[in-house]
């Protein structure tokens, strides 16, 4: 099980669907929230909206992890993607900047993820359908 104390800021990131149901919008339709956290801090560093069940088009993979790297003008070393989660784009754009990328079983990141997933649907739950 990975646990936030093993690891040094910015070493790893986390890439996952802050939203466990879409978020609805009347004129745009459904989108998904993707989110990328620091696994040591826990510290959302970005987010990007992309049409329900999608995944990042190859723009959008570019610009959340450029606006991670903001934070402390590094890249990290490694990438934890959720087993399941379709982040084909994603993954391919961290892989070309030299990022290593790890699938793992969702259940194995709640204790990072957890927390984020709970405010967010307290925040825009009414949103979720």
């Amino acid at each position: 099980m990975l646990i936030p104390n093993q690891f040094k800021v910015n070493d790893a990131w986390i890439a996952f669907r802050l939203n466990k149901a879409p978020i609805r919008t009347e004129r745009d339709g459904a989108f998904d929230c993707i989110a990328l956290m620091d696994a040591a801090s826990c510290f959302l560093l970005c987010s990007e909206l992309i049409p329900a069940k999608g995944e990042p088009s190859a723009a959008q993979s570019q610009k959340l992890l450029s606006d991670g790297q903001r934070h402390h003008d590094v890249l990290p070393k490694t990438l934890y993607v959720p087993t399941g989660e379709v982040a084909e784009l994603l993954i391919q754009e961290a892989s070309r900047l030299a990022i290593d990328v790890v699938r793992v079983p969702e259940r194995e990141l709640l204790a990072f993820i957890g927390e984020a997933r709970q405010g967010f649907t307290e925040k825009f739950g009414s949103a979720l359908h």
